[in-house]
């Protein structure tokens, strides 16, 4: 603080710098804190002085009081911080908010819309599909192909579920029925095995994920191709029917014999004659009656055991009980090797 007859000069801390500001002798609190609107582009009500070692904190409205009574003159450890945001960056803050207010909005929207257009979908296709139903005609397939990485050769599993996404006749049936499926992958055989029942094959939340059971029981070997594609066909039916009622048998039948005459139309070998039927729903009871069961209905929301029981029960299903599923077992492999390799 420097003082002359006419003229004080004090010095504020802003932004860890000294600046001098020069006042009238007779200035009052208020007039320092107008100066330092106008010097630094703080508006008054976002300022506050601290003033140390005493009055401490200041903040508007400032009081009229003389700067001479209210500071501290004489005290070498005088100290006034100014503290508050200027003009310039307030409004930049402001235009931030603004553009993340309008982006967060928009994105809101397009999720609005998407959703809206996914339930005019299931709608106008009937059978309250879920997951079945793509704008793009050339979306009609699997999209993503994930083995069981616990179980051997997941390779070989891999290109098995490939084979069946780009079989020529399961790609005739999807497209005609515009069946869009984020997941195929297997099953493990040891998780869908009880004394009464082999189950084949599951399809989660009409359509969410299918699973098909690849492998043999004891894991060395894989099962018939022709069967698992039977298997595949039961399930694209279930992401229109629940229930094995009659609908939902029409439906198999319909997507089995168009499996089969596009595999024949590509150079595949055709069961029987011209006129020959491939299904017969009396083929699912002699399944039955060697243990395996296709499955007893599509899962929608829960988990059941097909052909008894409740293996976990709760609800969500899904591809996200996919793939937890399959990263406990890796956690779980990996915890067990460790203990392996630590004795």
């Amino acid at each position: 603080m420097a003082e002359t007859a006419e003229i004080l000069t004090v010095t504020v801390h802003h932004h860890g710098q000294a600046h001098p500001i020069e006042l009238p002798a007779e200035a009052t609190l208020q007039d320092l804190a107008t100066t330092l609107a106008s010097t630094f582009h703080i508006p008054l009500e976002n300022q506050k002085l601290l003033i140390a070692p005493k009055p401490g904190m200041q903040k508007a409205p400032f009081p009229p009081t003389a700067v001479a009574e209210i500071l501290p003159l004489s005290s070498p450890k005088l100290k006034i911080t100014l503290l508050g945001t200027p003009i310039k960056e307030i409004d930049e803050l402001n235009t931030q908010g603004a553009e993340t207010r309008r982006r967060d909005e928009k994105r809101a929207a397009v999720r609005a819309d998407a959703r809206a257009r996914a339930r005019t979908s299931g709608r106008t296709t009937g059978g309250g599909a879920i997951h079945t139903i793509s704008s793009a005609g050339n979306n009609y397939t699997f999209h993503r192909l994930e083995p069981l990485q616990h179980l051997p050769n997941p390779s070989r599993s891999l290109t098995f579920l490939a084979r069946l996404r780009d079989d020529p006749g399961i790609r005739a049936a999807m497209a005609n029925h515009r069946f869009s499926v984020p997941l195929l992958t297997e099953m493990d055989p040891a998780e869908h095995t009880t004394s009464e029942s082999r189950t084949l094959g599951l399809n989660r939340n009409k359509g969410e994920v299918i699973e098909l059971r690849l492998r043999t029981d004891a894991y060395d070997g894989y099962r018939d191709y022709r069967t698992i594609r039977k298997t595949l066909c039961h399930e694209l039916a279930h992401c229109v029917f629940s229930e094995h009622d009659r609908d939902f048998w029409d439906l198999t039948s319909q997507i089995e014999k168009e499996v089969e005459r596009a595999d024949w139309k590509h150079g595949g070998q055709r069961a029987g004659g011209a006129d020959a039927e491939f299904y017969n729903p009396d083929d699912w009871e002699a399944e039955r009656e060697g243990e395996h069961v296709a499955d007893e209905r599509g899962w929608v929301g829960s988990s059941q055991v097909l052909g008894g029981g409740s293996p976990g029960g709760g609800g969500g299903g899904g591809m996200r009980e996919v793939l937890a599923r399959a990263a406990e077992e890796r956690a779980r492999r990996a915890r067990e090797d460790k203990r392996d390799s630590s004795s």
